[in-house]
């Protein structure tokens, strides 16, 4: 595993329950600047070795980035952590870290 990839892994692992972040904050903080694509491929291949909360990671508009059952199953478990989605998918700037 490199390091950009093991800093990605830790940056998810840090969102704390109740709060979301987006996959270009993420890759900023593990010092990728245009790395969100890497972040996605992260989740998408690690969530499950990694225990990663794929639910707290958003588009940086605020949207959930999942469309059909990952979207509404995404939504479900936001909502259970008390985070409030819109009826369009879009979280509230202020559930951000």
């Amino acid at each position: 595993m490199t390091q950009i990839t093991q800093s990605i892994i830790e940056q998810i692992l840090s969102i704390p329950k109740g709060k979301v972040t987006c996959y270009r904050d993420i890759a900023r903080r593990a010092g990728l600047f245009n790395g969100a694509r890497q972040v996605v491929r992260i989740l998408h291949s690690m969530t499950e070795k990694h225990n990663l909360p794929w639910h707290r990671v958003i588009r940086s508009d605020g949207k959930i980035g999942l469309q059909g059952e990952g979207k509404d199953l995404q939504i479900a478990i936001l909502s259970a952590e008390g985070i409030k989605v819109s009826s369009e998918g879009r979280v509230s700037k202020k559930f951000f870290v």
